[in-house]
Protein backbone atom coordinates (compact mmCIF):
# COMPACT_ATOMS: atom_id res chain seq x y z
CA UNK A 1 0.00 0.00 0.00
CA UNK A 2 2.71 2.57 1.38
CA UNK A 3 4.83 1.36 -2.32
CA UNK A 4 1.66 2.53 -4.67
CA UNK A 5 0.96 5.68 -3.04
CA UNK A 6 4.64 6.81 -2.92
CA UNK A 7 4.96 5.74 -6.82
CA UNK A 8 1.29 8.03 -7.04
CA UNK A 9 2.57 11.00 -5.21
CA UNK A 10 6.65 10.67 -7.16
CA UNK A 11 7.88 9.56 -3.50
CA UNK A 12 10.47 8.20 -5.90
CA UNK A 13 14.58 7.90 -5.21
CA UNK A 14 15.94 8.68 -8.70
CA UNK A 15 19.59 7.11 -9.27
CA UNK A 16 22.72 9.22 -8.75
CA UNK A 17 25.93 9.15 -9.17
CA UNK A 18 26.45 8.83 -5.13
CA UNK A 19 24.44 6.48 -5.00
CA UNK A 20 24.36 2.80 -5.22
CA UNK A 21 20.81 1.85 -6.97
CA UNK A 22 20.56 1.58 -10.37
CA UNK A 23 16.79 1.89 -10.73
CA UNK A 24 13.68 4.40 -9.60
CA UNK A 25 12.27 2.71 -6.25
CA UNK A 26 9.55 3.97 -4.11
CA UNK A 27 10.36 5.36 -0.84
CA UNK A 28 8.53 6.06 2.24
CA UNK A 29 8.55 2.89 3.62
CA UNK A 30 9.54 4.04 6.29
CA UNK A 31 5.47 5.53 6.86
CA UNK A 32 4.34 1.16 6.90
CA UNK A 33 7.43 0.16 9.85
CA UNK A 34 6.54 3.37 11.69
CA UNK A 35 2.59 2.01 11.53
CA UNK A 36 3.58 -1.18 12.05
CA UNK A 37 5.51 -0.98 15.38
CA UNK A 38 3.20 1.38 16.54
CA UNK A 39 -0.09 -0.89 16.10
CA UNK A 40 1.60 -4.23 16.87
CA UNK A 41 2.31 -2.38 20.16
CA UNK A 42 -0.69 -0.79 21.26
CA UNK A 43 -2.42 -4.27 20.56
CA UNK A 44 0.01 -7.16 21.12
CA UNK A 45 2.27 -5.93 23.95
CA UNK A 46 2.01 -4.92 27.13
CA UNK A 47 2.36 -1.29 27.64
CA UNK A 48 4.84 0.64 30.22
CA UNK A 49 5.50 4.02 30.60
CA UNK A 50 9.15 3.91 29.71
CA UNK A 51 7.64 1.90 26.72
CA UNK A 52 5.47 4.77 25.53
CA UNK A 53 8.56 7.31 26.29
CA UNK A 54 10.24 5.51 23.45
CA UNK A 55 7.42 5.21 21.25
CA UNK A 56 6.84 8.71 21.86
CA UNK A 57 9.77 9.87 21.15
CA UNK A 58 10.83 7.25 18.27
CA UNK A 59 7.82 8.70 17.00
CA UNK A 60 9.04 12.45 16.67
CA UNK A 61 12.05 11.18 15.00
CA UNK A 62 10.11 9.47 12.30
CA UNK A 63 8.31 12.86 11.48
CA UNK A 64 11.21 14.38 11.05
CA UNK A 65 12.76 12.10 8.70
CA UNK A 66 9.21 12.31 7.01
CA UNK A 67 9.78 15.61 6.60
CA UNK A 68 13.35 15.54 5.35
CA UNK A 69 11.59 12.88 2.80
CA UNK A 70 9.38 15.52 1.48
CA UNK A 71 11.26 18.97 1.24
CA UNK A 72 14.82 18.30 2.27
CA UNK A 73 15.23 19.31 5.49
CA UNK A 74 19.11 20.69 5.76
CA UNK A 75 21.37 18.56 8.36
CA UNK A 76 21.27 20.99 11.27
CA UNK A 77 17.67 20.93 11.64
CA UNK A 78 17.52 17.03 11.14
CA UNK A 79 20.15 17.48 14.50
CA UNK A 80 18.33 19.98 16.45
CA UNK A 81 15.09 17.15 15.86
CA UNK A 82 17.46 14.93 16.97
CA UNK A 83 18.58 16.71 20.25
CA UNK A 84 14.84 17.71 20.95
CA UNK A 85 14.02 13.86 20.78
CA UNK A 86 17.20 12.99 22.85
CA UNK A 87 16.36 15.35 25.73
CA UNK A 88 12.78 14.12 25.87
CA UNK A 89 14.69 10.74 26.56
CA UNK A 90 16.83 11.61 29.17
CA UNK A 91 14.20 13.73 30.93
CA UNK A 92 12.43 10.46 31.86
CA UNK A 93 15.06 9.02 33.00
CA UNK A 94 17.08 7.21 30.69
CA UNK A 95 20.66 7.72 29.98
CA UNK A 96 24.24 5.73 30.10
CA UNK A 97 24.95 4.47 33.58
CA UNK A 98 28.87 4.68 32.29
CA UNK A 99 30.14 6.97 34.59
CA UNK A 100 29.58 8.58 38.24
CA UNK A 101 28.71 11.88 36.65
CA UNK A 102 25.14 12.55 36.18
CA UNK A 103 26.19 15.60 33.67
CA UNK A 104 28.36 13.34 31.64
CA UNK A 105 26.14 10.04 31.72
CA UNK A 106 23.40 12.72 30.18
CA UNK A 107 26.06 14.14 27.77
CA UNK A 108 27.17 10.82 26.77
CA UNK A 109 23.52 9.57 26.49
CA UNK A 110 23.09 12.32 23.35
CA UNK A 111 26.12 11.60 21.59
CA UNK A 112 24.68 7.84 22.07
CA UNK A 113 21.27 8.48 20.73
CA UNK A 114 22.33 10.77 17.94
CA UNK A 115 25.50 8.96 17.12
CA UNK A 116 23.02 5.61 16.37
CA UNK A 117 20.40 7.11 14.67
CA UNK A 118 22.61 8.88 11.72
CA UNK A 119 24.85 5.23 12.04
CA UNK A 120 21.77 3.44 10.41
CA UNK A 121 20.80 6.24 8.43
CA UNK A 122 24.67 6.31 6.56
CA UNK A 123 24.33 2.10 6.88
CA UNK A 124 21.12 2.59 4.59
CA UNK A 125 23.55 2.25 1.49
CA UNK A 126 22.25 -1.05 0.12
CA UNK A 127 19.35 -3.12 -0.61
CA UNK A 128 18.27 -4.54 2.38
CA UNK A 129 21.55 -3.81 4.79
CA UNK A 130 20.42 -1.49 7.32
CA UNK A 131 16.66 -3.14 7.97
CA UNK A 132 18.46 -7.07 8.32
CA UNK A 133 21.22 -5.42 10.89
CA UNK A 134 18.31 -4.06 12.79
CA UNK A 135 16.36 -7.05 12.54
CA UNK A 136 19.78 -8.72 13.66
CA UNK A 137 19.86 -6.20 16.83
CA UNK A 138 16.80 -6.49 17.93
CA UNK A 139 16.75 -9.72 18.36
CA UNK A 140 19.55 -9.32 20.51
CA UNK A 141 18.51 -6.66 22.42
CA UNK A 142 15.33 -9.07 23.45
CA UNK A 143 17.64 -12.09 24.23
CA UNK A 144 19.41 -9.68 26.35
CA UNK A 145 16.22 -8.75 27.90
CA UNK A 146 15.24 -11.86 28.77
CA UNK A 147 18.57 -12.66 30.63
CA UNK A 148 18.33 -9.49 32.57
CA UNK A 149 14.56 -10.33 33.46
CA UNK A 150 13.03 -7.69 31.32
CA UNK A 151 10.28 -9.87 29.38
CA UNK A 152 7.90 -6.86 28.62
CA UNK A 153 10.78 -5.26 27.05
CA UNK A 154 11.96 -8.19 25.05
CA UNK A 155 8.52 -8.15 23.81
CA UNK A 156 8.53 -4.90 22.93
CA UNK A 157 11.95 -5.44 20.94
CA UNK A 158 11.05 -8.15 19.25
CA UNK A 159 7.70 -7.14 17.68
CA UNK A 160 9.66 -4.02 16.62
CA UNK A 161 11.82 -6.54 15.11
CA UNK A 162 8.51 -8.67 13.26
CA UNK A 163 7.46 -4.84 11.47
CA UNK A 164 10.86 -4.91 10.20
CA UNK A 165 11.13 -8.50 8.88
CA UNK A 166 8.01 -7.81 6.97
CA UNK A 167 9.55 -4.42 5.33
CA UNK A 168 12.82 -6.35 4.83
CA UNK A 169 10.63 -8.80 2.31
CA UNK A 170 10.26 -5.61 0.20
CA UNK A 171 13.57 -3.91 0.56
CA UNK A 172 15.96 -7.48 0.06
CA UNK A 173 17.97 -7.35 -3.01
CA UNK A 174 16.21 -6.02 -5.68
CA UNK A 175 14.75 -3.86 -3.24
CA UNK A 176 11.25 -2.31 -4.75
CA UNK A 177 10.82 0.31 -1.53
CA UNK A 178 13.27 2.06 0.42
CA UNK A 179 12.83 3.18 4.17
CA UNK A 180 13.68 6.52 3.73
CA UNK A 181 15.20 9.15 6.40
CA UNK A 182 11.44 8.84 8.33
CA UNK A 183 12.62 5.10 8.66
CA UNK A 184 16.07 4.97 9.11
CA UNK A 185 15.89 7.64 12.00
CA UNK A 186 12.65 6.21 13.76
CA UNK A 187 14.52 2.93 13.62
CA UNK A 188 17.99 4.13 14.80
CA UNK A 189 16.42 6.39 17.04
CA UNK A 190 14.37 3.74 18.99
CA UNK A 191 17.31 0.57 18.92
CA UNK A 192 19.49 3.69 20.79
CA UNK A 193 16.66 4.20 23.22
CA UNK A 194 15.99 0.56 23.57
CA UNK A 195 19.34 -0.53 24.51
CA UNK A 196 19.43 2.19 27.01
CA UNK A 197 16.50 0.73 28.84
CA UNK A 198 18.83 -2.96 28.69
CA UNK A 199 21.65 -1.43 30.41
CA UNK A 200 19.68 0.72 33.15
CA UNK A 201 17.28 -1.96 33.97
CA UNK A 202 17.29 -5.92 34.92
CA UNK A 203 19.24 -7.69 37.77
CA UNK A 204 22.52 -6.02 39.04
CA UNK A 205 25.08 -5.88 36.57
CA UNK A 206 28.87 -5.62 36.43
CA UNK A 207 30.45 -2.79 34.56
CA UNK A 208 31.71 -4.75 31.35
CA UNK A 209 28.28 -5.73 30.15
CA UNK A 210 26.56 -2.04 30.85
CA UNK A 211 29.61 -0.75 29.14
CA UNK A 212 30.06 -3.40 26.28
CA UNK A 213 26.22 -4.73 25.08
CA UNK A 214 24.74 -2.18 23.82
CA UNK A 215 27.89 -1.36 21.83
CA UNK A 216 28.36 -5.05 20.66
CA UNK A 217 24.43 -5.47 19.99
CA UNK A 218 24.67 -1.93 17.46
CA UNK A 219 28.55 -2.56 16.35
CA UNK A 220 28.14 -2.66 12.49
CA UNK A 221 26.31 0.41 12.66
CA UNK A 222 28.71 1.93 14.87
CA UNK A 223 32.04 0.43 12.44
CA UNK A 224 30.77 1.69 9.04
CA UNK A 225 29.82 5.03 10.47
CA UNK A 226 33.56 5.13 11.81
CA UNK A 227 35.04 3.62 8.97
CA UNK A 228 33.62 5.73 6.69
CA UNK A 229 33.76 8.98 8.98
CA UNK A 230 37.46 8.36 9.30
CA UNK A 231 38.43 7.49 5.17
CA UNK A 232 36.57 10.45 4.31
CA UNK A 233 38.13 13.18 6.38
CA UNK A 234 41.81 12.21 5.16
CA UNK A 235 40.07 11.80 1.61
CA UNK A 236 38.93 15.94 1.96
CA UNK A 237 35.09 14.55 1.32
CA UNK A 238 32.37 15.72 3.50
CA UNK A 239 31.46 13.02 6.29
CA UNK A 240 27.95 13.79 5.69
CA UNK A 241 27.86 13.71 2.07
CA UNK A 242 26.41 10.58 -0.01
CA UNK A 243 29.05 8.36 -1.41
CA UNK A 244 29.85 4.65 -2.32
CA UNK A 245 32.35 4.48 -0.03
CA UNK A 246 31.01 2.31 3.13
CA UNK A 247 31.95 -1.19 3.66
CA UNK A 248 29.41 -2.60 1.69
CA UNK A 249 30.18 -0.60 -1.41
CA UNK A 250 34.07 -1.88 -0.89
CA UNK A 251 32.93 -5.37 -0.76
CA UNK A 252 31.16 -5.26 -3.97
CA UNK A 253 34.08 -3.28 -5.58
CA UNK A 254 36.30 -6.31 -4.37
CA UNK A 255 34.38 -8.61 -6.60
CA UNK A 256 31.34 -9.63 -4.04
CA UNK A 257 27.73 -9.47 -5.30
CA UNK A 258 25.78 -7.40 -3.46
CA UNK A 259 23.64 -10.07 -1.51
CA UNK A 260 26.81 -11.39 -0.59
CA UNK A 261 28.32 -8.61 0.75
CA UNK A 262 25.06 -8.13 2.85
CA UNK A 263 24.76 -11.36 3.85
CA UNK A 264 28.32 -11.40 4.94
CA UNK A 265 27.86 -8.00 7.17
CA UNK A 266 25.08 -9.83 8.50
CA UNK A 267 27.34 -12.02 9.86
CA UNK A 268 29.73 -9.93 11.67
CA UNK A 269 26.47 -8.49 13.03
CA UNK A 270 25.13 -11.98 14.61
CA UNK A 271 28.67 -13.21 15.81
CA UNK A 272 29.17 -9.20 17.61
CA UNK A 273 25.12 -9.82 18.93
CA UNK A 274 25.85 -13.29 20.45
CA UNK A 275 29.46 -11.95 21.74
CA UNK A 276 27.12 -9.35 23.55
CA UNK A 277 25.31 -12.40 25.10
CA UNK A 278 28.74 -13.73 26.08
CA UNK A 279 29.56 -11.32 27.66
CA UNK A 280 27.14 -11.01 29.98
CA UNK A 281 27.53 -14.66 31.18
CA UNK A 282 31.96 -14.84 30.96
CA UNK A 283 33.93 -13.47 33.47
CA UNK A 284 36.10 -10.18 33.27
CA UNK A 285 39.12 -11.63 32.08
CA UNK A 286 37.61 -13.91 29.00
CA UNK A 287 35.01 -11.37 28.19
CA UNK A 288 37.61 -8.75 27.58
CA UNK A 289 40.02 -11.42 25.45
CA UNK A 290 36.92 -11.94 23.63
CA UNK A 291 36.12 -8.36 22.71
CA UNK A 292 39.91 -8.05 21.62
CA UNK A 293 40.05 -10.90 19.56
CA UNK A 294 36.91 -9.58 17.59
CA UNK A 295 37.72 -6.40 17.54
CA UNK A 296 41.64 -7.06 16.14
CA UNK A 297 39.50 -9.24 13.14
CA UNK A 298 37.36 -5.79 12.08
CA UNK A 299 39.88 -3.96 12.14
CA UNK A 300 42.10 -6.03 9.64
CA UNK A 301 39.47 -6.27 7.80
CA UNK A 302 38.81 -2.58 7.74
CA UNK A 303 42.59 -1.69 6.93
CA UNK A 304 42.04 -4.33 4.21
CA UNK A 305 39.02 -2.70 2.88
CA UNK A 306 40.42 0.58 3.11
CA UNK A 307 43.23 0.15 0.45
CA UNK A 308 40.03 -0.93 -2.15
CA UNK A 309 39.34 1.98 -4.32
CA UNK A 310 36.19 3.04 -5.12
CA UNK A 311 36.20 6.39 -6.81
CA UNK A 312 38.32 7.32 -9.86
CA UNK A 313 42.11 7.91 -9.41
CA UNK A 314 42.55 11.94 -10.23
CA UNK A 315 39.25 12.39 -8.33
CA UNK A 316 40.52 10.79 -4.80
CA UNK A 317 44.17 12.79 -6.00
CA UNK A 318 42.51 16.17 -6.36
CA UNK A 319 40.66 16.18 -2.90
CA UNK A 320 43.80 14.32 -1.41
CA UNK A 321 45.86 17.49 -1.37
CA UNK A 322 42.37 19.97 -0.57
CA UNK A 323 42.51 17.54 2.80
CA UNK A 324 43.66 19.13 5.85
CA UNK A 325 44.51 15.22 6.83
CA UNK A 326 46.51 14.46 3.62
CA UNK A 327 49.72 13.84 5.82
CA UNK A 328 47.60 10.66 7.51
CA UNK A 329 47.68 9.28 3.87
CA UNK A 330 51.43 7.68 3.47
CA UNK A 331 51.35 7.17 7.87
CA UNK A 332 48.67 5.28 7.16
CA UNK A 333 49.98 2.91 4.11
CA UNK A 334 52.79 1.78 5.70
CA UNK A 335 50.91 0.66 8.37
CA UNK A 336 53.88 0.30 10.96
CA UNK A 337 52.13 2.19 13.81
CA UNK A 338 49.42 0.38 13.35
CA UNK A 339 51.49 -3.01 13.37
CA UNK A 340 53.27 -2.07 16.44
CA UNK A 341 49.66 -1.35 18.11
CA UNK A 342 48.57 -4.63 16.98
CA UNK A 343 51.72 -6.54 18.22
CA UNK A 344 51.42 -5.07 21.69
CA UNK A 345 47.30 -6.27 21.32
CA UNK A 346 48.53 -10.13 20.76
CA UNK A 347 51.11 -10.38 23.08
CA UNK A 348 48.68 -9.76 25.86
CA UNK A 349 46.18 -11.86 24.49
CA UNK A 350 48.69 -14.75 23.62
CA UNK A 351 50.10 -14.66 27.31
CA UNK A 352 46.46 -14.34 28.27
CA UNK A 353 45.52 -17.22 26.71
CA UNK A 354 48.20 -19.50 27.57
CA UNK A 355 47.03 -18.65 31.22
CA UNK A 356 43.73 -19.60 30.67
CA UNK A 357 44.81 -23.01 29.16
CA UNK A 358 46.78 -23.65 31.88
CA UNK A 359 44.55 -22.23 34.76
CA UNK A 360 41.26 -21.49 33.35
CA UNK A 361 39.24 -18.14 33.99
CA UNK A 362 42.09 -16.05 35.90
CA UNK A 363 39.53 -13.22 37.58
CA UNK A 364 40.36 -12.98 41.23
CA UNK A 365 43.00 -16.09 41.28
CA UNK A 366 46.94 -16.19 41.92
CA UNK A 367 47.27 -16.65 38.18
CA UNK A 368 45.49 -13.47 37.52
CA UNK A 369 47.81 -11.61 39.94
CA UNK A 370 51.03 -13.01 38.38
CA UNK A 371 49.84 -12.40 34.65
CA UNK A 372 49.35 -8.56 35.88
CA UNK A 373 52.84 -8.44 37.22
CA UNK A 374 54.65 -10.07 34.57
CA UNK A 375 52.34 -8.34 31.77
CA UNK A 376 54.68 -5.12 31.16
CA UNK A 377 57.96 -7.02 31.44
CA UNK A 378 56.79 -9.51 28.50
CA UNK A 379 55.21 -6.71 26.11
CA UNK A 380 58.61 -5.02 26.74
CA UNK A 381 61.20 -8.22 25.76
CA UNK A 382 58.98 -9.51 23.32
CA UNK A 383 58.63 -6.29 21.48
CA UNK A 384 62.56 -5.10 21.26
CA UNK A 385 63.10 -8.62 20.29
CA UNK A 386 60.52 -8.10 17.38
CA UNK A 387 62.37 -4.81 16.37
CA UNK A 388 66.06 -6.46 16.51
CA UNK A 389 64.88 -9.52 14.73
CA UNK A 390 63.03 -7.31 11.85
CA UNK A 391 59.35 -8.38 11.91
CA UNK A 392 58.50 -5.13 11.08
CA UNK A 393 60.92 -4.81 7.88
CA UNK A 394 58.23 -6.76 6.09
CA UNK A 395 55.27 -5.77 3.75
CA UNK A 396 52.36 -7.77 4.75
CA UNK A 397 51.26 -7.79 0.76
CA UNK A 398 53.84 -9.96 0.36
CA UNK A 399 54.19 -12.11 3.01
CA UNK A 400 56.20 -15.49 2.50
CA UNK A 401 58.41 -18.60 3.93
CA UNK A 402 61.15 -16.42 4.56
CA UNK A 403 58.82 -13.76 6.83
CA UNK A 404 57.29 -16.96 8.47
CA UNK A 405 61.42 -18.06 9.04
CA UNK A 406 62.20 -14.70 10.63
CA UNK A 407 59.02 -14.66 12.80
CA UNK A 408 59.97 -18.21 14.14
CA UNK A 409 63.13 -16.79 15.14
CA UNK A 410 61.62 -13.39 17.04
CA UNK A 411 58.99 -15.39 18.60
CA UNK A 412 61.69 -18.13 20.33
CA UNK A 413 64.31 -15.40 20.97
CA UNK A 414 61.36 -13.83 22.79
CA UNK A 415 60.62 -16.84 24.48
CA UNK A 416 63.74 -17.49 26.21
CA UNK A 417 64.43 -13.68 26.78
CA UNK A 418 61.03 -13.49 28.85
CA UNK A 419 61.87 -16.91 30.81
CA UNK A 420 65.32 -15.37 31.53
CA UNK A 421 64.13 -12.22 32.93
CA UNK A 422 61.16 -13.52 34.75
CA UNK A 423 63.81 -16.07 35.98
CA UNK A 424 66.49 -13.53 37.30
CA UNK A 425 64.04 -10.75 38.16
CA UNK A 426 61.13 -13.29 40.23
CA UNK A 427 63.08 -16.39 40.76
CA UNK A 428 60.07 -18.00 38.39
CA UNK A 429 58.38 -18.81 41.56
CA UNK A 430 54.61 -19.91 41.06
CA UNK A 431 55.31 -19.36 37.28
CA UNK A 432 54.69 -22.13 34.87
CA UNK A 433 57.06 -23.26 32.16
CA UNK A 434 54.24 -24.69 30.28
CA UNK A 435 52.24 -21.27 30.14
CA UNK A 436 55.45 -20.24 28.53
CA UNK A 437 55.70 -22.56 26.31
CA UNK A 438 52.06 -22.34 25.13
CA UNK A 439 52.19 -18.26 25.27
CA UNK A 440 55.54 -19.13 22.36
CA UNK A 441 53.11 -21.51 20.42
CA UNK A 442 50.34 -19.13 20.42
CA UNK A 443 52.44 -15.98 19.68
CA UNK A 444 53.98 -17.21 16.51
CA UNK A 445 50.35 -18.39 15.28
CA UNK A 446 48.47 -14.80 16.03
CA UNK A 447 51.89 -13.25 14.49
CA UNK A 448 51.98 -15.27 11.36
CA UNK A 449 48.15 -15.42 11.01
CA UNK A 450 47.99 -11.31 11.35
CA UNK A 451 50.44 -10.90 8.60
CA UNK A 452 48.71 -13.82 6.40
CA UNK A 453 45.36 -11.99 6.68
CA UNK A 454 45.65 -9.87 3.89
CA UNK A 455 46.52 -12.76 1.53
CA UNK A 456 44.08 -14.54 3.55
CA UNK A 457 41.35 -12.09 2.26
CA UNK A 458 42.60 -11.99 -1.31
CA UNK A 459 41.58 -15.28 -1.69
CA UNK A 460 38.23 -15.02 0.01
CA UNK A 461 36.98 -12.02 -1.15
CA UNK A 462 38.95 -12.25 -4.60
CA UNK A 463 39.56 -9.26 -6.43
CA UNK A 464 37.82 -9.73 -10.17
CA UNK A 465 34.29 -11.65 -10.33
CA UNK A 466 34.13 -14.78 -12.93
CA UNK A 467 31.42 -12.69 -14.79
CA UNK A 468 32.98 -9.95 -15.38
CA UNK A 469 36.35 -8.90 -16.90
CA UNK A 470 37.57 -10.91 -19.99
CA UNK A 471 37.90 -14.45 -19.37
CA UNK A 472 41.50 -15.71 -20.23
CA UNK A 473 43.20 -19.14 -20.21
CA UNK A 474 46.55 -19.04 -19.66
CA UNK A 475 49.04 -21.44 -21.82
CA UNK A 476 51.75 -22.40 -19.27
CA UNK A 477 51.66 -23.72 -15.56
CA UNK A 478 54.79 -23.58 -14.84
CA UNK A 479 57.01 -20.49 -12.95
CA UNK A 480 56.13 -18.10 -16.01
CA UNK A 481 52.30 -18.91 -15.66
CA UNK A 482 52.01 -18.63 -12.33
CA UNK A 483 53.63 -15.00 -12.27
CA UNK A 484 51.18 -14.32 -14.91
CA UNK A 485 48.23 -15.54 -12.48
CA UNK A 486 49.74 -13.65 -9.92
CA UNK A 487 50.05 -10.49 -12.17
CA UNK A 488 46.16 -10.64 -13.16
CA UNK A 489 45.13 -11.18 -9.95
CA UNK A 490 46.59 -8.61 -8.13
CA UNK A 491 46.41 -6.03 -10.80
CA UNK A 492 42.33 -5.23 -11.33
CA UNK A 493 43.71 -2.43 -14.42
CA UNK A 494 43.75 -5.45 -16.69
CA UNK A 495 40.02 -6.45 -16.35
CA UNK A 496 41.10 -9.94 -16.99
CA UNK A 497 38.94 -13.18 -15.61
CA UNK A 498 41.40 -16.48 -15.86
CA UNK A 499 39.30 -19.42 -15.88
CA UNK A 500 42.29 -22.05 -15.92
CA UNK A 501 46.02 -23.30 -17.16
CA UNK A 502 46.83 -25.14 -20.76
CA UNK A 503 49.76 -27.29 -20.64
CA UNK A 504 51.89 -29.43 -22.55
CA UNK A 505 52.98 -31.73 -20.23
CA UNK A 506 50.78 -34.49 -19.40
CA UNK A 507 51.85 -35.24 -15.64
CA UNK A 508 50.88 -31.82 -14.68
CA UNK A 509 46.98 -32.68 -16.51
CA UNK A 510 44.14 -32.13 -13.64
CA UNK A 511 46.29 -30.59 -10.98
CA UNK A 512 45.77 -27.31 -9.37
CA UNK A 513 47.59 -23.72 -9.53
CA UNK A 514 46.13 -21.24 -6.68
CA UNK A 515 42.64 -22.95 -7.22
CA UNK A 516 42.91 -22.99 -11.40
CA UNK A 517 42.93 -26.45 -12.66
CA UNK A 518 45.12 -27.31 -15.57
CA UNK A 519 44.05 -28.52 -18.81
CA UNK A 520 45.90 -30.74 -21.20
CA UNK A 521 47.24 -28.68 -24.09
CA UNK A 522 47.07 -31.75 -26.62
CA UNK A 523 43.79 -32.44 -27.08
CA UNK A 524 41.02 -30.05 -28.88
CA UNK A 525 42.37 -26.85 -28.00
CA UNK A 526 39.57 -25.01 -29.48
CA UNK A 527 36.73 -27.29 -27.68
CA UNK A 528 38.40 -26.31 -24.33
CA UNK A 529 38.27 -22.91 -25.35
CA UNK A 530 34.48 -23.48 -26.51
CA UNK A 531 34.07 -25.53 -23.20
CA UNK A 532 35.32 -22.34 -20.63
CA UNK A 533 33.74 -19.19 -22.81
CA UNK A 534 37.24 -18.17 -23.45
CA UNK A 535 37.60 -15.05 -25.34
CA UNK A 536 41.51 -14.80 -24.96
CA UNK A 537 44.65 -16.90 -24.68
CA UNK A 538 47.20 -15.61 -22.82
CA UNK A 539 51.04 -17.50 -23.31
CA UNK A 540 53.11 -17.52 -20.50
CA UNK A 541 56.33 -19.24 -21.70
CA UNK A 542 59.58 -17.71 -23.77
CA UNK A 543 60.33 -21.21 -24.40
CA UNK A 544 57.54 -22.11 -26.95
CA UNK A 545 58.55 -22.42 -30.45
CA UNK A 546 57.84 -20.03 -32.82
CA UNK A 547 55.87 -23.07 -34.91
CA UNK A 548 53.97 -23.96 -32.02
CA UNK A 549 53.29 -20.27 -31.41
CA UNK A 550 51.73 -19.72 -35.15
CA UNK A 551 49.79 -23.10 -34.51
CA UNK A 552 47.79 -21.92 -31.90
CA UNK A 553 47.45 -18.75 -33.01
CA UNK A 554 45.93 -20.03 -36.28
CA UNK A 555 43.60 -22.34 -34.25
CA UNK A 556 42.29 -19.67 -31.87
CA UNK A 557 41.89 -17.26 -35.13
CA UNK A 558 39.50 -19.48 -36.51
CA UNK A 559 37.16 -19.04 -33.58
CA UNK A 560 38.00 -15.39 -32.86
CA UNK A 561 40.05 -15.82 -29.64
CA UNK A 562 42.78 -13.30 -29.24
CA UNK A 563 46.34 -14.83 -28.47
CA UNK A 564 48.43 -13.07 -26.13
CA UNK A 565 52.10 -13.59 -25.09
CA UNK A 566 53.96 -12.31 -21.57
CA UNK A 567 57.42 -10.76 -22.36
CA UNK A 568 59.79 -9.68 -19.27
CA UNK A 569 62.24 -7.84 -21.16
CA UNK A 570 65.26 -6.03 -19.12
CA UNK A 571 66.22 -3.07 -21.20
CA UNK A 572 69.60 -0.64 -20.52
CA UNK A 573 68.77 2.82 -20.50
CA UNK A 574 70.79 5.66 -21.40
CA UNK A 575 71.22 9.64 -21.29
CA UNK A 576 69.63 11.68 -23.68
Amino acid sequence: VVRAAARRLGMVAKPKTDRWHKQPTAMLGGVAIWAAVVISYVAFTPQTPIGWRIIIASTFLFFVGLVDDLIHTKPYQKLIGQIMGAAFIIYYGLSLPWTNSLPLNMALTIFWLIGITNALNLLDNMDGLAAGISVIASCFLGLSFLHTGQQTEALMVLTFAGALLGFLIYNSNPASIFMGDCGSLFVGFFLASTALVNVSGGRSRSFLPVLAVPILVLFIPIFDTTFVTVLRKISGRAASQGGRDHTSHRLVALGMSERHAVWMLYGFAALSGLLALLVQRMKLDVSLAAIAGFTILLTLVGVYLAGVKVYDQAEEMSLRDKSPFSFLIDFSYKRRIFEVLLDVVLIILCYWSAYAIQFGALSESAAWKLFLRTLPVLVFVKMATFLVMGVYRGLWRYTSIDDLIVFVKAVVLSSIASVLVVLFAFRFEGFSRTVFLLDGLLMFMFLAGSRLAFRLFRQLLPATDGRDGTRVLIYGAGDGGELLLREILNNRDLKYSPVGFLDDDPAKSGKVIHGLKVLAANGDLTAVCKQYEVDELLISSSRMSEDRVQEIVLRCNEEEITVRRMRITIEELRPN
